[in-house]
């Protein structure tokens, strides 16, 4: 019989969010569905997508998920971790997200001293696809065509003026009959 202890203890313990609720995260290239990762990733012993990220920027969530953390770096698109993922949840074979993640990045016009004619270019220079164009010295915008989503440019403004928005992952037939409907 549990003491009483125990019943306060209950009250002490977060409630399990719903699916609706929890929030959406930026996931490690190479991945096809969002339930993929919530089935297969949380029984995942090894954890081998996270140790074979050079760039340490794959992280377990609190729900034993892969997600992407870029306050210090950004995804090179290496493959390690589809090489590294025994359950498959990210492979090689998953073209449509072997180029890009799921998220859009935006820069803030308010925070961006850029924008406030201060000479910086600090998320340009590590873009390596050319993806945040500038209206002569001043005024960066990011080319939503171009951006993989790769995450370094924002270890690197200084003033954090760069955020982004998850979507979920689908695979392409899904995204087509979504689109038309």
């Amino acid at each position: 019989m549990a003491g009483r202890r125990d019943f306060f203890k209950s009250f002490a313990k977060p409630l399990r969010q719903t699916r609706e609720e929890s929030p959406l995260l930026v996931r490690p290239p190479y991945g096809s569905l969002e339930s993929l990762f919530q089935s297969e990733c949380p029984a995942c012993e090894s954890k081998a997508c996270v140790t074979s990220c050079d760039e340490k920027i794959i992280f377990i969530a609190d729900d034993g998920t892969p997600t992407l953390d870029f306050s210090k770096n950004g995804c090179t698109f290496c493959d390690d971790c589809a090489k590294a993922c025994e359950a498959d949840v990210l492979s090689l074979e998953n073209e449509e997200t072997s180029e890009y993640l799921n998220a859009i990045f935006t820069i803030s016009l308010n925070a961006c001293v850029a924008h406030h004619g201060v000479i910086c270019n600090a998320c340009k220079e590590p873009c390596i696809d050319n993806a945040i164009l500038f209206n002569g010295m001043f005024n960066p915008v990011i080319d939503a065509d171009k951006c993989t989503a790769c995450g370094f440019c924002i270890s690197r403004c200084p003033t954090q003026a760069i955020s982004f928005d998850v979507f979920a992952l689908q695979k392409a037939s899904e995204k087509t009959d979504n689109e038309t409907v």
